[in-house]
C-alpha cells in the first residue's frame, strides 16, 4: 500500500499527516522545520510520496531532502488541480486555500461549496458547482483577535480561548470571550447568509484548530472536519504524483 506524507506549514503550526492508501494513519505537529526533523520523520514513516503546502518562509533545504527520499511535490499556483481559478492573480492564492478547495471538489463534486478555514486567519473560500474557485475573504483568526486586545490596549489581558462563552460577560475575561468568540460566530453566520442570497444551496465545510470554540455557536448547518486540509493535500498529491 502506497504511503504519502502531507505537510501543512501554517503561520501558527507545522503539521504533517501520514496517509496509508487514502486514509490518515497518523498526524503529527512538528517542533521545527529543520533538516534533522524531516530526516527523522522520513526514517520513521518511510513514505513513498510527499507534498508540501506552506504559507511561511520555511527552511528551503527540506525540499531537497524530500525530493531525494520521496516522490515530492510542492504546492503552488502551477500545481495541477481539479478546479479552475478565474481570479485576477491566481499566483497569489495561498497554498492552504488551494488545498481546502481541492478537498471540497474531491468530496463534494458538482456542488457549490463554501470552505471556512480557521487558522491564524479565517479564510472564506467559495467554489461553485462548475468547480471554479470564485474567491472569498480573509479576516483575523481567533488567537490573533484575542492577542490584539492586549497588544493595542494598556490593561486588557490575553484571554485563553474557550467554547464556554456567556452572552453577557460578567468580568473582563468573559466580556472579551463574549465579544471575540460570539463576534466571530456572528461574522461566520453573516458570511454564510450573504452567500446564500447569491447561491441558494451550498455545502458549508468548516476546518481548522478553532472548530471546537466556534462550531457550538454557529446557527447554520456545517460539516466540521479538522483534517480537511490534509485530505485536500492527499487528493492533490494523487494528481501530481501518480
Amino acid at each position: 500500500m502506497s504511503s504519502t506524507l502531507c505537510f501543512d506549514f501554517g503561520n501558527t503550526r507545522k503539521k504533517v499527516a501520514l496517509f496509508r492508501g487514502d486514509q490518515i494513519a497518523e498526524a503529527v505537529v512538528l517542533p521545527d522545520d529543520s533538516v534533522q526533523t524531516i530526516e527523522d520523520l522520513l526514517t520513521r514513516f518511510q513514505p513513498d510520496k510527499s507534498i508540501l503546502s506552506s504559507v511561511i518562509d520555511h527552511n528551503a533545504e527540506i525540499e531537497t531532502v524530500l525530493a531525494a527520499r520521496t516522490k515530492f511535490h510542492k504546492l503552488s499556483h502551477l500545481t495541477k488541480v481539479s478546479f479552475t481559478t478565474p481570479v485576477g492573480k491566481p499566483e497569489t492564492i495561498g497554498a492552504d486555500r488551494l488545498a481546502l478547495t481541492a478537498a471540497a471538489v474531491h468530496f463534494y463534486p458538482g456542488n457549490n461549496n463554501m470552505v471556512i478555514g480557521m487558522g491564524s486567519c479565517v479564510t472564506y473560500n467559495f467554489i461553485n458547482k462548475y468547480h471554479e474557485f470564485v474567491g472569498g475573504g480573509i479576516s483575523p483568526g481567533l488567537e490573533m483577535r484575542l492577542k490584539s486586545l492586549n497588544y493595542y490596549t494598556a490593561k486588557l489581558p490575553v484571554v485563553k480561548a474557550s467554547s464556554n462563552v456567556p452572552l453577557f460577560g460578567y468580568d473582563t475575561d468573559t466580556n472579551i470571550l463574549s465579544g471575540v468568540v460570539l463576534g466571530m460566530a456572528k461574522e461566520i453566520d453573516g458570511f454564510i447568509e450573504a452567500y446564500q442570497e447569491k447561491y441558494r444551496n451550498f455545502n458549508v465545510l468548516l476546518t481548522g484548530g478553532d472548530i471546537v470554540y466556534l462550531a457550538p455557536h454557529l446557527k447554520n448547518r456545517i460539516f466540521a472536519d479538522p483534517d480537511l486540509i490534509f485530505k485536500g493535500l492527499y487528493a492533490i498529491s494523487e494528481v501530481n504524483n501518480p
